[in-house]
Parts: C-alpha cells; structure tokens; sequence
C-alpha cells in the first residue's frame, strides 16, 4: 500500500478560487461549531498571506480598506430607506501620501470649499458638521464661487485615512443625511394629514367615496415621489463631490498651503502689497 506521506507523490494544489472557498468554509465551520475565534495581529495575518501565496503589499491594502468600510446601518433596510431612498453615500481610494498629511489636506478642503467645521478629531479620523453663522448660510445661499455645497445638507461628513505602506494610504469618505431624509419623511406626514383632510370634508359634504378618496391617496403619493427624487438628486450630488475629492487627491493637487489659514491669508495679503516710496 502507498504511503500518502511519501515525498514521491504529487503534492495537490489548489487554485485562487478554491483557496476562497475552503476558507470561507473553515470561518463558518468554526464559528458554528462554538469553538473560541482567535483575533490576528497584522503580523500574524502578513505571515498567514505568505503562506498561502499573498503579497504583503496586497495584505495591507486589504487591511487598510476593512479599517475605513463603513457599516450600512439598519435604517438604510427599513422603510425610511424604501420610501425615500438612500441617506448616505461613501467613497473610498487608495491614494499617495502619508496619513497625516492626507487627512490635514481633506481637513482644509471640507473646511474650505464645504463650509464644515471640525465635530470631532481622532488620529486616523475627522468627522465635519455644517455651519450655522449667518455668514455661511448667505454664501451657500448665493452659492459663493459657483459652488452648491453639496456637503452642506449632511447631518455629518467623516473621513478615515489608514496607511497601507509608506508612500500610500486608504481614504474612506462618508456622508450622512438621515437628518434631511428624516425631514423629508415629516412633511410627507403633513401632506398626508391634509390629504386626510381634505377627503374627510368631501365625505361631509356628501361627495362620493371614490372621488373623496382621492386627496388621501394621491396627495401622500406625489408626497413620497418628490421627497424620493430630492433626496436622490441630494446624494447623488454629494457622491459627486466626495469622488470629485478623491480625484483631486490622486492627483496630489490638494496640498496643506499657507493660505489655508487665517493667518497665512494675512500673510499673503501682507506680501501682495508694493512697498511705499518715501
């Protein structure tokens, strides 16, 4: 009988896609079985990549990416969701740079061109809120510079920059407007409730059921189909810029500049101006 040990006989191998499927199978099996899943460092799982044939460079994107995915909530399954339509939108790209750098450069872009302010700061995330001074809200209004502030509807904006090798790093950019989805929702009620209305005062009156049921039903409809279409246009609009921003990035044509700064625009200005002749 052969030994199936013996080093003569031909070591099976198996493809990418079945590598896939026999690990995914073993995640499952493990975690229904009850046995305890052990946690990987970095290292553990760079190791573990060069054992199946992976390249660390791959490994750490990889890892740089599942850092900075968001997780879609459940509210983006519910019927807020199905009657409205989507309330966040993100976008992700590997660009060049150092982290730091990269997020002080989307720092300065939010602040800048989207009229946000710093909500809260973490060493690898910033997240932005909109602006409420008097001064801002005229600018959106007038759409300062040609710009529609696309940004400016959201609830929150976030970006998470993780370093994927020393020249490269993962930027994860999210937008929410569950606020304005949550207003759009509140003045389909309305409309609904005069709707309602309405067709309550055409049964008083002695008008048909047929006829009256109309302002309940169609008043409600035409609600839904336009709060959907505005929201729609509001995320796309904002997918838009965020991918509008990561373009620029790849470009390396956003950079942390002096005038970005109340004092370098000073200083700027201070520089523009000829010397007097005595």
């Amino acid at each position: 009988m052969s030994d199936p040990s013996s080093p003569n006989l031909p070591v099976p191998r198996l493809d990418r896609a079945s590598l896939e499927r026999v690990l995914a199978r073993a995640a499952e099996l493990q975690s229904t079985s009850g046995d305890p899943v052990d946690e990987f460092t970095e290292e553990q799982l760079l190791d573990l990549g060069r054992e199946v044939g992976l390249s660390p460079q791959n490994l750490r994107q990889a890892l740089a990416e599942e850092r900075t995915r968001s997780i879609v909530p459940d509210d983006e399954r519910g019927i807020g969701a199905s009657l409205f339509g989507a309330s966040r939108v993100r976008a992700a790209r590997t660009v060049t740079g150092n982290a730091a750098d990269v997020l002080a450069s989307i720092d300065a872009w939010m602040q800048r061109q989207e009229l946000l302010i710093v909500k809260r700061h973490h060493a690898d995330r910033m997240v932005w809120e909109p602006r409420r001074d008097f001064v801002v809200g005229v600018k959106r209004a007038l759409r300062v510079g040609g710009r529609d502030y696309a940004l400016s509807r959201a609830f929150e904006v976030s970006a998470t920059v993780i370093a994927v090798d020393d020249s490269r790093v993962h930027v994860g950019l999210d937008a929410d407007f569950r606020g304005h989805r949550a207003a759009a929702a509140r003045q389909t009620v309305g409309s609904s409730l005069v709707g309602a209305a309405v067709t309550a005062s055409l049964l008083v009156m002695g008008v048909t059921a047929v006829i009256a049921a109309a302002p309940v039903i169609v008043v409600p409809a035409i609600g839904i189909a336009g709060a959907r279409a505005f929201q729609q246009r509001i995320v796309t609009r904002a997918q838009l810029s965020l991918e509008q921003l990561l373009d620029k990035l790849e470009r390396g044509e956003l950079g942390r500049r002096a005038t970005d700064s109340l004092l370098g625009a000073i200083v700027a200005a201070a520089t523009a101006i000829p010397p007097r002749r005595l």
